[in-house]
């Protein structure tokens, strides 16, 4: 005849965290509604997701600006090596 055996105590921890985390996503749901219903209402017309974007070319982001710092910085010593080579071959 076959037996079950207990639960281990690894099983319980797992469930005691799972049942934290239920708690814890519970908490933050509330707390998104609450603060959904305190914000005020969107004026009349006006789109939320669209609401502070300005038309245009962006800004560029961080890592951009960095590549393009690079690739000039490349360009500029390509530019004087290139100026210096004309200068040796002319004088």
């Amino acid at each position: 005849m076959a037996t079950r055996g207990r639960p281990t105590q690894q099983k319980r921890q797992k469930e005691r965290a799972r049942q934290e985390q239920r708690k814890i996503k519970n908490a933050r749901r509330q707390e998104a509604k609450d603060r959904k219903a305190a914000a005020p209402p969107p004026p009349a017309g006006v789109d939320r997701d669209l609401d502070g974007i300005v038309a245009g070319p962006q800004p560029l982001t961080e890592w951009q600006q960095e590549g393009l710092a690079a690739f000039e910085a490349a360009e500029e010593e390509a530019e004087e090596e290139t100026e210096k080579q004309a200068a040796d071959q002319n004088g």
